[in-house]
């Protein structure tokens, strides 16, 4: 099992890059780089290529609206050029509210353009000549306004002909696809006790369609890392996120975290933080978390417990342990959990 973290939204990058080389030292394996509607993560990841030299460095998530299959397959292939092949390309259909609210862009076929995004992707990275016509044309046909296109291929060799690509996906039918084409996933809120309930199925499903030559699918999930006699109270830290994404990304009835709290069996905890957070109660919405929640979906506690939560993930097909040190000495905490994987 490796060892990650990933770089908040709200970081200083320039900050948070230093303190990444810190954590590479102490162990780390990767670090994932979220964007949503803040500073966008190419930037970031290239950035972080220079200030490490082990660390694999992923994108959590580049979406497949706002920047065409040849742009990621071109920023992967970037990021990979730059870190010595390092890179891992994390893709994701993001939600309606930042596609259409944020990138102007219609919300549709987020199956679609995922899978075509990573068949593409593969194929610029393998320098084949790019004669595509579905979702997205390559070229641009006539009859949609195109008139000096022709098939290229990518002009630049790329430093690995494949790089990882990861999904990040909660409803049945994104998590049979990522299972079906993708090198890893990339699940959020994620509880092991409840994940095979939940996911089951269709991982099973998508696994039955998989190429082999693809290997096993990798699995990213954590949580809040604290260890201490004292460390369980650490996992209060993890009430604003769970209450911003089951509450607040998303309208009601358009929300996959909420949808997902509920799979879990948080159907009456997951309407009332609803609720409140689009009400603007934000403080009371992350009280309405339930302290199960928080627990399950974090590793904060006495050394033997962390242990026994670090065996769950393993349990429940966690390959990269994706953590968030919590505490004054987070090189201390990557350097314990690493030496115990």
């Amino acid at each position: 099992m490796e060892l990650a973290t990933t770089l908040q939204y709200a970081a200083d990058p320039r900050q948070a890059a230093e303190e990444v080389a810190a954590l590479e030292a102490a162990g780390l394996d990767a670090v994932w780089v979220a964007e949503a509607y803040g500073f966008d993560s190419p930037t970031v990841m290239g950035f972080l290529a220079a200030r490490t030299d082990r660390a694999k460095i992923g994108s959590a998530i580049l979406n497949v609206y706002s920047r065409t299959p040849a742009l990621i397959a071109q920023t992967a292939a970037g990021l990979d050029a730059l870190s010595g092949g390092r890179a891992l390309l994390g893709l994701g259909a993001s939600g309606p509210q930042v596609i259409e609210g944020w990138h102007g862009k219609p919300y549709d076929k987020p199956l679609g353009r995922t899978r075509e995004t990573i068949e593409l992707c593969r194929r610029i990275w393998r320098r084949e000549v790019i004669d595509h016509h579905g979702i997205t044309d390559m070229p641009l046909p006539p009859e949609k306004g195109g008139r000096l296109g022709k098939p290229l291929k990518i002009l630049t060799r790329p430093v690995r002909p494949e790089i990882p690509v990861y999904v990040a996906a909660l409803g049945p039918a994104n998590v049979r696809l990522t299972a079906e084409v993708a090198d890893g996933w990339l699940p959020t809120l994620f509880i092991p006790e409840k994940a095979g309930e939940v996911w089951g199925t269709p991982l099973a499903e998508g696994t039955a369609r998989r190429d082999p030559a693809l290997g096993p699918l990798q699995t990213v999930a954590g949580g809040l890392l604290a260890i201490g006699e004292d460390a369980a109270a650490a996992r209060d830290l993890a009430r604003p996120a769970i209450a911003l994404y089951v509450g607040g990304m998303g309208a009601k009835g358009k929300n996959f975290y909420h949808d997902l709290a509920v799979a879990y069996g948080y159907e009456q905890a997951a309407d009332r933080i609803q609720e409140l957070y689009l009400a603007g109660k934000k403080r009371e919405a992350e009280a309405a978390v339930p302290d199960e929640f928080c627990e399950l979906m974090s590793l904060c506690g006495p050394e033997g417990y962390v242990r026994e939560r670090i065996a769950a993930f393993r349990e429940a097909g966690v390959t990269m342990l994706n953590v968030h040190p919590v505490g004054p000495e987070p090189a201390k905490l990557i350097e314990t959990v690493k030496n115990w994987l």
